[in-house]
């Protein structure tokens, strides 16, 4: 394991970049019949944001729970409100979200 020296630390510190986290969940619509077109929808919306530059991470949520994914995106969170209030599912009931100021640093992806 590398050491972290308290410099790097701190310069480190001052370098980190504030972005919106948004956690999904799925409510009981979502297993009702003729909503998977509606998910596919969402699905793609969330590709053309990634491409466009607007969402840098989306992770979907594969287990037991009511959460459907987290995205992290690279607007503040009332652009985020906006971008989520126009989802296809949200707008369709079977998703609702949170949103989440949160701060990184720069450079940091999944491998």
């Amino acid at each position: 394991m590398a050491e972290i020296t308290n410099e790097y630390m701190r310069d480190m510190l001052t370098k980190g970049k504030n972005y919106t986290l948004v956690i999904l969940k799925h409510t009981d619509k979502i297993h009702e019949k003729g909503f998977e077109k509606t998910k596919y929808e969402h699905g793609k919306r969330n590709f053309q944001l990634r491409e466009d530059g607007i969402i840098s991470i989306v992770c979907r949520i594969n287990d037991e729970s009511n959460l459907s994914g987290i995205a992290i995106f690279n607007r503040d969170p009332h652009e985020v409100k906006k971008i989520m209030d126009g989802d296809p599912g949200v707008i369709a009931g079977i998703f609702s979200y949170e949103i989440h100021l949160c701060n990184s640093f720069i450079g940091d992806k999944l491998p």
